[in-house]
């Protein structure tokens, strides 16, 4: 018979989960060197391994932060090129007189201007000096130098200014101010009044005379006056994103016109008054969105204007799901439009802007006219699902990949266009639009070189489960590959672009630090080595690569860890990685590092563990990505019951011996799968899961699932409380208390629809002091505890 599984119990496993490891299951003892304690204690245990990456100024140095002394927080160190065996602990002095990774070179990179501590500095890279400039009483900001390099301009008090470098002075380029223009108003004046001051300059002659003369005077100072800079007032409106253009002509700016919205509360049992403490957190799905403008200002015309996006082909579509619902009639009407950056020529003279549809199915790309501020449309790129993919962006925040050629004519940027997110080059004056780079990959980051006439970037050309740098001509065609370590490169080029630094790590060795000449042909030098000898004691699996079918005839990616056959229980664990657009099935050091230890243990236990990357996730594509759009908890849960066919058909696999395990988006898939996949699925452990996704953010669900008042559908079929009542196996729930991401909200109220539905095989395990991501080694260890006591009862006990 099933041991059953009660809610809001907090029993202790130690004991049981001893037995579990030490007992005989058809007399083999399966045993393992990892422990639920000693993976899920603090991550310092592994060792120490280096992370933000940087370079100094004259390329001389790389410096990371590292912890090889195990204090409270990690410290910035550095390595010479001229030796590289010592790492040395950088100190406070010379810390202090770094140049900072934010400002702007000049061309030359001679110098670099930057803001630091609200002040205007300027730096010269060849004295390695630093040169305060201005000391204002409020911060300064955004400091770039401007085309002709002997200027400056900077944000000072929501305003753009220009600092005159030979002869110190500063001009104020925008007027704007806060609230509404006030304005003049005559004082109310009497018809009594009116007729006595008449009547009284009619007789008296001398005092009429002199009216008369001040009003001429007064006339006569307006006429010679200089005219006062034209003023912008901002009324209900904020300010975000005040740019200068190269040229100090221009200005371009949005206005933000905040959407009033219900925020809720996350309640904190644990504060420290001793009182409960509300958590200000998110509004849900369906929010009313902010309106953002985009104004430009002319200087020579001394005026502003306020783009008209109106006049965006297709600004008036109805999206495509509105088919579903024939009995509503809907209102074509102009779509709310959000810029998500601009973006000006060389010269200053030209400029494009990104923009999107709040509904997030279209973004165009425009050129604007900076005497009028009218919009010449140059690309579109529409999505019946949503607009995404690596270095396209999808916030009002910025665009992704874009920017200008030094040419004036070519603009860069990256679509999806092919289903794969690619890099192109359009001719403003042409129209003409260039792919640098095709095929079935994803590019990432790419950016100039210090002399504009090759690109770098990374690329999955090699295989999806691997990251690569490539250096390739500004106007396409052969791309060198300057990497060649199997598993994620993440490269960090010199400022003379001789040397990358690379921090590299592979599916079972986290991530080190390496150094290599910017060439194919060079080899890399490791600089540290920083696992522990605790870690590396244990041999830690290379998953195996694999793909299977999906039931559409799709190849789906997988991580496949098989146990020694004298082990094997013929029991298998599905774990699903979290976020949804996320690639975990791939040949680098996972941040699911626990999962990926616990996958370790549970294989060494006998188990078979699948890792897959279903529809929706990261790294293959626009078809892929979207593969969930309007059902989650359709494609993205039958890959995941393909996997388990897969693993039937060829790794003799017991059907009644299958569990399942994830967090996040992996709980959501863990909650689908128990209510929905009974026959599949006998266990299941769903951390942090949203329950409903009518109660998560907008942000991230609209684009997938629409609106909940617009499109029902959708949400009906993609939430698991909707499902509950199919709960046949056992289920483990576990939820810190104080997550301010998936609100513990959502899985009181499955509780509740539990309790009603009469379920009996469940259990609810709450962490008072835990928000989304975990951070206690007790709680860690708690929960994981608790996900193997429920596979070794489930799946080996009956």
């Amino acid at each position: 018979m099933k041991k059953l599984l009660f809610p809001f119990t907090a029993r202790k496993r130690q004991f049981l989960l001893l037995l579990f490891i030490c007992v005989c299951f058809s007399g083999i003892a399966q045993k393992s060197e990892l422990s639920v304690e000693k993976i899920m204690q603090d991550p310092s245990w592994i060792g120490t391994f280096p992370s933000d990456i940087s370079w100094g100024a004259n390329s001389k140095n790389i410096y990371f932060n590292y912890n090889p002394e195990k204090n409270a927080s990690d410290s910035l160190y550095k390595i010479s090129l001229e030796n590289r065996d010592e790492i040395v602990k950088v100190s406070l002095q010379e810390k202090r007189k770094m140049l900072p990774q934010w400002g702007d070179f000049n061309r030359k990179k001679t110098k670099k201007v930057y803001a630091e501590n609200g002040n205007l500095v300027l730096y010269d890279l060849k004295a390695e000096e630093a040169t305060e400039m201005l000391d204002l009483d409020a911060n300064i900001e955004d400091a770039e130098f401007l085309q002709n390099e002997d200027k400056i301009s900077f944000i000072y008090n929501d305003n753009a200014f220009i600092l005159n470098l030979e002869n110190g002075q500063i001009s104020q380029l925008t007027h704007i101010r806060k609230g509404k223009e006030k304005e003049e108003k005559s004082p109310e004046v009497s018809e009594q009044d009116t007729w006595l001051e008449k009547e009284n300059l009619g007789l008296l002659q001398v005092v009429n005379e002199r009216k008369e003369k001040k009003e001429n005077s007064e006339n006569y100072r307006k006429s010679v006056a200089e005219e006062e800079p034209f003023s912008f007032y901002l009324g209900e409106n904020s300010l975000r994103r005040l740019q200068v253009s190269p040229n100090g002509k221009y200005a371009a700016y949005q206005l933000i016109n905040r959407a009033e919205n219900k925020s809720t509360n996350v309640p904190n049992y644990v504060d420290e008054s001793g009182y409960t403490a509300d958590l200000p957190a998110r509004s849900k799905v369906g929010e009313k969105s902010d309106k953002v403008d985009l104004a430009i200002y002319n200087a020579e015309k001394d005026t502003v204007f306020i783009v008209d996006t109106s006049i965006l082909p297709g600004i008036n579509d109805l999206p495509g799901y509105t088919e579903d619902y024939p009995e509503k009639e809907w209102e074509k009407k102009e779509r709310q439009i959000i810029p998500s950056g601009t973006y000006f020529s060389a010269n200053g003279e030209s400029a494009v802007v990104n923009l999107r549809s709040a509904d997030n199915k279209d973004r165009w790309i425009a050129e604007i006219d900076l005497k009028t501020g009218k919009l010449n449309v140059l690309d579109r790129q529409h999505d019946n699902a949503w607009i995404a993919g690596p270095g396209v962006g999808y916030t009002y925040w910025g665009g992704g990949t874009m920017g200008w050629l030094p040419d004036n004519e070519h603009i860069y940027f990256q679509s999806e266009e092919t289903g794969y997110s690619h890099l192109y080059l359009l001719n403003v004056e042409s129209g003409k639009k260039t792919a640098l780079t095709e095929g079935k990959f994803e590019v990432f980051d790419p950016f100039l070189s210090k002399d504009k006439k090759s690109w770098y970037l990374t690329t999955s050309e090699v295989d999806a489960g691997e990251r690569h740098f490539y250096k390739m001509p500004v106007m396409g065609g052969k791309m060198e590959q300057l990497t060649q370590m199997t598993g994620k490169n993440e490269v960090y080029l010199s400022p003379d672009e001789k040397y990358m630094s690379i921090l590299h790590s592979y599916s079972n060795k986290p991530e080190e630090l390496y150094i290599k000449k910017t060439s194919s042909n060079a080899k890399p030098d490791q600089l540290t080595s920083g696992q522990s000898e605790a870690f590396s004691s244990y041999n830690w699996r290379e998953p195996e690569f694999i793909k299977f079918k999906a039931e559409d005839g799709a190849m789906v990616p997988a991580r496949l860890y098989l146990p020694q056959e004298n082990v094997k229980n013929n029991a298998a664990v599905v774990f699903v990685h979290g976020a949804g657009y996320l690639q975990n099935a791939h040949k680098w050091w996972s941040s699911y590092f626990r999962e990926y230890m616990f996958n370790n243990l549970l294989t060494d236990l006998g188990y078979t563990v699948i890792d897959i990357d279903y529809r929706g996730s990261a790294g293959y594509g626009r078809d892929w990505r979207t593969g969930i759009y309007r059902y989650m908890g359709g494609k993205d849960l039958s890959d995941q019951v393909d996997g388990v066919k897969y693993l039937i058909k060829n790794h003799n696999i017991n059907p009644d011996k299958v569990g399942i395990y994830g967090g996040s988006y992996g709980g959501f898939i863990t909650l689908m799968a128990m209510f929905t996949e009974q026959e599949t699925f006998k266990a299941g452990a769903a951390l942090r899961s949203v329950t409903d996704w009518a109660h998560y953010n907008h942000g991230y669900t609209s684009n997938i699932l629409n609106e909940p008042a617009l499109d029902p559908i959708a949400y009906r079929r993609s939430s698991p409380i909707y499902f509950a009542d199919g709960l046949e196996g056992d289920l483990l729930i576990a939820h810190g208390m104080v997550d301010t991401n998936v609100h513990f909200q959502d899985v009181v109220r499955l509780a509740q629809r539990l309790i009603e539905l009469g379920k009996d095989d469940w259990e609810l395990a709450v962490y008072p002091v835990e928000s989304h991501g975990f951070i206690e080694p007790s709680s860690w260890t708690d929960e994981y505890s608790r996900i193997l006591e429920l596979f070794n009862e489930s799946l080996l006990n009956n």
